[in-house]
């Protein structure tokens, strides 16, 4: 019952828009619940009127013929009731599957709207393809079970409802007996839910862990197979896979008992009702048309209730489901941007940081009180060990993250004060993992910025040293690339990911190891490309190779998050600190070769 008013209460605002065409629906459903329920009545009296007829035959009293004329009338109502009943049940389902698809469609979007509003924390603790499940499975389990099911629990009570209304009209006594189906059938399917319905949580839970699994090894494809590890991860898949058919089949075992149980519960009413009810018909109580009325209500009770029980796996998944699905929507978001932000109309570039605290948990402190300024124009290269922050002061810059003491300002203007959207404007990045989306090169050029000239795509394409691979292609700038982009190679990527960045024309241009994918006749080609498209920007390289590190105007060396050292390439080294080590440790063997 809980998860039922928590699935109701969190369903019922996407619901809600749609309330005209869900009424209308339930108004249809009505209907065809009244002639489905006035329908046994009417062959009742059929099946009385032939009795009586064919007993007076036999008794030779009172006619000698089967009165079809009354038949005739009879069977042309009940005809109606069947034509305009089945109409009505068309037309529900009709609005239905409208109403309902229309409110998968918002509830989709919700959910894209809030992943959009999501800190990047969340993808950090929740694997993409468990997320993409919840976006995918779990609102189609949702869906399902509510286009199956709605009709069904509506049908459910009116039939409940009008049938014991009919069988009260007809014996009170039989009624009464009829009824009791009801609550049995209530506690059977009460304790078998309460064994189940953890077990339908576990298996939606288990699903996006199989859907994350799948999304990890498809994306590293490659190296599983360098490393031989093939093996290795069909054994995992198959272990998550083995806890996902042990989950959905107890589930659906436990699940399935109940259908059974609730029929035997209305054959063990039949049965009593058919010998009561025969005795009365003898005993000249109740005519054999109200008997068979009343049976045909007793299927009318238990046709709904067992179609229900049928469903109730579906339903089950769909709390679960719900759950899920509403866990992403109750995430907390992003701290919200300001009312009054400040939007610098021509950035320069300059960047400060001053004092700036952060941890990703509150209780581990990553960064204790980072200081730098760098001016506008500048090429700073940020160096360090692994895991000293590096990344992390790119990901502060661009309030990825927030920081917890501090600031960082942008010509002055603290970031935080500053609308996301218009922040992240200012920058470009390239990323050491390249991405680029299926469409044409011309196409994945001008994502940096849309209704560029095609003048303006060539030149930033040539500013890469991109330009001669391009034509070399068979289609050139409009050759399609595929879903992966592994039609051409990972440097090409890398270059072409660099004239999307050059295109986008940023004030400030971030490089995470951008060319750790290229070779060295190219990057050399790169460099020089690179620090003609610098100038006029402030440029935050990441990267170990050698030659990018000497050209910078500015080495920030960072250790356990705090810039230790800042200067020029011959002025650390001539101070023999922290920089000359990691330089004579991690690229005097380069400068050697």
């Amino acid at each position: 019952m809980k998860k039922l008013k928590y699935s109701i209460r969190k369903i019922s605002p996407f619901l809600k828009p749609y309330r005209k065409p869900f009424i209308a629906a339930i108004l249809f459903i009505v209907i065809a619940a009244i002639f489905t329920t006035i329908a046994p009545r009417i062959e009742g009296l059929i099946t009385t009127s032939l009795a009586k007829d064919v007993m007076n035959i036999v008794k030779g009293t009172n006619g000698t013929f089967v009165n079809f004329n009354y038949i005739l009338r009879v069977l042309i109502r009940l005809a109606f009731i069947y034509v305009f009943g089945a109409l009505s049940t068309y037309l529900a389902s009709l609005l239905l599957a409208n109403a309902i698809q229309n409110t998968m469609k918002d509830l989709r979007n919700a959910v894209q709207g809030k992943i959009r509003k999501l800190p990047i924390s969340y993808f950090d603790k929740n694997s993409y393809g468990n997320v993409l499940s919840r976006i995918t499975n779990d609102i189609d389990t949702i869906s399902n079970a509510l286009q199956q099911s709605f009709s069904q629990v509506i049908n459910t009570i009116l039939a409940l409802t009008l049938a014991s209304v009919m069988m009260f009209t007809i014996n009170v006594k039989l009624a009464l007996l009829v009824i009791l189906i009801v609550p049995i059938s209530y506690l059977i399917s009460k304790f078998i839910v309460s064994k189940s319905q953890n077990l339908f949580n576990k298996q939606q839970n288990v699903l996006g862990k199989l859907n994350g699994k799948v999304q990890e090894i498809y994306t590293g494809f490659n190296e599983i197979k360098l490393y031989g590890k093939q093996e290795d991860a069909i054994k995992d898949f198959e272990n998550i896979n083995d806890e996902l058919f042990n989950t959905g089949f107890k589930a659906q075992f436990i699940s399935s008992i109940m259908s059974p149980l609730v029929s035997l519960v209305t054959y063990l009413a039949i049965a009593v009702i058919g010998i009561i009810g025969s005795i009365y018909v003898i005993s000249g109580i109740m005519t054999v048309g109200n008997l068979q009325a009343l049976m045909r209500y007793i299927w009318q009770i238990n046709q709904p209730i067992s179609e229900v029980t049928q469903l109730s796996s579906a339903i089950q998944s769909a709390f679960a489901a719900i759950e899920r699905v509403f866990e992403i929507l109750d995430e907390k978001e992003e701290i919200p941007d300001k009312v009054d932000f400040i939007k610098l109309e021509n950035p320069r570039g300059n960047v400060t940081f001053e004092h700036v605290k952060f941890g990703y948990n509150k209780d581990e402190v990553l960064i204790e009180d980072l200081n730098a300024e760098i001016k506008s124009g500048q090429m700073v290269a940020i160096v360090g060990p692994t895991g000293a922050g590096k990344t992390t002061l790119v990901n502060l810059l661009m309030r990825f993250y927030d920081i917890q003491g501090g600031s960082i300002k942008i010509d002055e203007v603290d970031t935080r004060d500053m609308k996301r959207e218009d922040l992240r404007s200012i920058f470009g990045m390239v990323l050491q993992d390249t991405w680029l989306y299926n469409g044409t090169i011309h196409d994945n050029i001008e994502y940096g910025r849309f209704g560029a000239s095609n003048e303006e795509i060539i030149e930033a394409a040539k500013i890469a040293n991109v330009h001669h691979f391009i034509k070399t292609l068979p289609d050139g700038y409009d050759m399609f690339l595929n879903e992966e982009a592994s039609n051409i190679s990972q440097g090409e990527k890398q270059l072409l990911t660099i004239a999307r960045a050059i295109i986008s024309n940023p004030a400030i241009l971030i490089l995470d190891e951008a060319t750790s994918s290229v070779d060295t006749r190219l990057e050399i080609l790169l460099q020089k490309a690179m620090r003609n498209i610098m100038k006029g920007r402030t440029s935050f390289v990441i990267a170990h190779r050698l030659s990018t590190i000497r050209n910078a105007d500015l080495i920030l060396v960072i250790d356990q998050g705090n810039i230790i050292e800042q200067g020029t390439h011959n002025e650390l080294m001539k101070r023999s600190g922290f920089y000359e080590k990691l330089y004579n440790s991690q690229f005097g063997s380069q400068a050697a070769n």
